[in-house]
């Protein structure tokens, strides 16, 4: 057969019809599914990214102490340049807070949504899913340290500490639970100190209940949290083989080992409703291990090359640390406890400072293509 037929105009005319009708439909399919970065994006954010909400709430609750704007039971341990603040400068730095965790927590639904494959591969990632507490331990923040408007005794307040709990009470129940009935979950191997979140969980949840009068809830969710943290702590002091799995870009959720029991001392005070030897104990305690680990900046070394959201993780353990200085010192009344108080005070906001500078600055290192958290498994 020669070339003749294959040439015809009727050939043309089918072949340009198949090619344009091919175009089209790339074209709907390219209109019907996300862009690719959007889904890239989508999948390399994951939960470690509510460091951020976490480290701006604990400021908002830290301001609020030290400013007075609180329930009074902390207010005269701040001095009175501190308490010479303006309250709007609270406000505004609360409202932030509140505006950075309905960002983060939008994209997260936009996550969950669109790369299901990630979000569940993140649940069973022995570090990433410590980090699913962050957001509800973020509003539970948040909502110590609301505005005037919103009290504990009130209504919505009630409403909302539901809201917030029963989220970490059902994580607890799926966490705790299959460390002592999962063979592949032990605790020995798969612990490491991301993991003391799920106890922060705890005794924020704990704190809050006690703020609204509600003792005996208060009790019962810090009894759980502080048997977690005991055991918890025994094994990390140990360093077994297993639990010894952290990236050296984590290394700052090292900073969580005196975070626990920092808020561990504000969970008490509040149920308490004094700073008592209890208090004080686990304070000092938290105060030896933050020198402990402040006095190794090798640990640090490698995760501090390049910035990323993990260096978030410094922020909210140092609020906490002087949310308790501030109790502490308001128990003792001593010049020297207000001067920690006040050292401890600027350390937190000269450090949640300069990570919102880098923050605006490497905006591209905050989603990193060699994130720990990322699944490449996935198609992108």
């Amino acid at each position: 057969m020669d070339g003749s037929y294959l040439d015809s105009p009727a050939t043309s005319q089918t072949t340009m019809a198949a090619a344009a009708a091919a175009e089209a439909a790339a074209s709907l399919k390219r209109r019907s599914i996300p862009s690719s970065s959007s889904i890239s994006m989508l999948t390399r954010f994951h939960a470690g990214y509510f460091r951020i909400s976490l480290a701006l709430s604990g400021q908002a609750l830290l301001w609020r102490t030290l400013t007075g704007d609180g329930d009074g039971d902390s207010s005269s341990s701040s001095t009175p340049m501190v308490r010479s603040l303006p309250s709007a400068a609270f406000l505004l730095l609360w409202s932030l807070a509140l505006l950075a965790l309905v960002a983060l927590a939008a994209l997260y639904a936009a996550r969950c949504l669109l790369r299901f494959p990630a979000v569940r591969a993140e649940f069973r990632h022995h570090v990433a899913m410590n980090y699913l507490f962050a957001p509800w331990i973020s509003c539970l923040l948040l909502l110590q340290s609301a505005p005037p408007f919103l009290r504990p005794a009130a209504a919505p307040y009630r409403l909302l500490w539901w809201a917030f709990s029963l989220p970490i009470l059902a994580l607890d129940i799926k966490v705790y639970g299959q460390w002592f009935t999962r063979g592949r979950k032990f605790l020995s191997m798969v612990a490491n100190p991301a993991s003391l979140i799920t106890v922060i969980g705890n005794l924020v949840t704990a704190r809050a209940a006690a703020k609204m009068g509600w003792h005996e809830a208060a009790v019962a969710i810090f009894a759980v949290g502080a048997a977690h943290y005991l055991v918890l702590f025994v094994t990390l002091y140990q360093r077994f083989p297993g639990s010894d799995s952290l990236p050296a870009v984590l290394r700052p959720v090292f900073f969580l080992f005196f975070a626990a029991p920092s808020m561990a001392s504000l969970a008490w005070d509040a149920i308490a409703a004094s700073f008592d030897t209890c208090c004080k104990m686990l304070f000092f305690v938290s105060l030896f291990l933050f020198a402990s680990l402040v006095s190794r900046p090798a640990l640090f070394r490698r995760a501090m090359r390049r910035f990323s959201v993990a260096w978030w993780a410094y922020s909210f353990p140092v609020t906490v640390l002087a949310l308790a200085s501030a109790e502490y010192a308001q128990e003792v009344r001593q010049a020297a406890a207000n001067a920690l108080m006040l050292a401890l005070a600027v350390l937190s906001v000269a450090v949640t400072l300069a990570l919102m500078l880098f923050s605006a600055l490497r905006t591209a290192d905050l989603l990193p293509h060699d994130d720990p958290f990322d699944c490449p498994h996935l198609p992108m």
